[in-house]
C-alpha cells in the first residue's frame, strides 16, 4: 500500500526519514533499512506525480538507502581494529545531527514568539539618579601603607638619578630647562599598563631618563590610582609594590 504524505511537510530527505522513523516508532540506532527504504520509495513515486523540481536530493537519498540495503545483504565488513562495520552508521549520524538542529530551530522559534509578547517602556530616570556616581573608597583602593611605600621608592629613585650625574662635567655647559610632554607621558604610562597588566612600580621608574620624567611618572601613577584605573598590592612591608592595571584595551 502506498504511503500518503504531503510534500510540503518535509524540508528534505533527512526530514522525511526522521518522520518515517518517528511515525513507525523505530530505534534510530537500529533502523530496519528494508522497511524504511520501501516507505521512502513509496514517497518518491508520489513525488514524481506531484513535483519534479525537488526530486534530485530525494533521489540521492533513495540511492543511498538502496546502497545500504545491498551492503547489509553482503557479509559483514571488519575495520582495522577488528570491529564489525554497520553500513547504517553514517546515515544514523546524519539523522541525529539533523534532529538536533531541527529541535534547536524549533526552540529558537518558540523563544522568538515568546519575546514578541514582551513590551518594554522607555527609560525614565530622575535627573538626580542619572547624575549619581558611586563614591570611591580611597582607603580600600590604596590600602594600608601603600602610599608611604610608593613615596619611599620614589625618593630612592630620585637618589639614583642624582648619582648618575657626573660631579665634574655637570659644572660645565649651559643649564637648560627640561621640557616634558605631560600628555605624551600619560599616554606612555597608560600604554605600558595596558600591555603589562601587572608590573613592578620600581622597574617602571627605572625606565625614566631624568629626574623630571621620574617625578611626572610618579604623579601620573597617583592620578591613575585616584581614578581607579590601576590598583596596587604588596605582600610584605618592605617588598616591591606591584601595580595591577584595570585599564581595558
Amino acid at each position: 500500500m502506498a504511503l500518503e504524505v504531503k510534500l510540503e511537510a518535509f524540508e528534505g530527505p533527512l526530514d522525511l526519514l526522521l518522520h518515517l522513523i518517528e511515525k513507525n516508532k523505530i530505534d534510530i540506532y537500529d533502523i530496519p533499512i528494508v522497511e524504511i527504504t520501501e516507505q521512502y520509495m513509496d514517497y518518491i513515486h508520489a513525488m514524481q506525480k506531484a513535483d519534479m523540481n525537488v526530486m534530485s536530493e530525494f533521489l540521492v537519498m533513495a540511492a543511498t538507502l538502496l546502497d545500504i540495503k545491498c551492503r547489509m545483504l553482503l557479509p559483514v565488513e571488519v575495520n582495522e581494529e577488528g570491529e564489525e562495520e554497520d553500513p547504517r552508521e553514517e546515515l544514523v549520524e546524519k539523522l541525529l545531527e539533523y534532529k538536533m538542529y531541527k529541535y534547536m530551530s524549533q526552540e529558537l522559534k518558540d523563544r522568538q514568539l515568546d519575546a514578541s509578547y514582551n513590551l518594554y517602556r522607555e527609560q525614565n530616570l530622575p535627573d538626580e539618579v542619572k547624575q549619581y556616581r558611586q563614591p570611591i573608597d580611597y582607603d580600600e583602593l590604596i590600602g594600608d601603607m601603600t602610599l608611604n611605600k610608593l613615596h619611599e621608592i620614589f625618593k630612592t629613585m630620585l637618589k639614583r638619578q642624582e648619582s648618575k650625574i657626573d660631579p665634574i662635567r655637570s659644572q660645565y655647559g649651559n643649564i637648560e630647562k627640561e621640557e616634558i610632554d605631560m600628555e605624551a607621558k600619560t599616554l606612555y604610562v597608560k600604554a605600558y599598563a595596558e600591555s603589562h597588566k601587572s608590573f613592578s612600580f620600581k622597574k617602571l621608574l627605572e625606565k625614566q631618563r631624568s629626574k623630571g620624567e621620574l617625578i611626572v611618572t610618579f604623579l601620573i601613577i597617583l592620578e591613575f590610582m585616584k581614578t581607579g584605573e590601576i590598583s596596587v598590592s604588596q605582600e610584605e612591608i618592605f617588598d616591591d609594590i606591584i601595580i595591577i592595571s584595570n585599564i581595558a584595551k
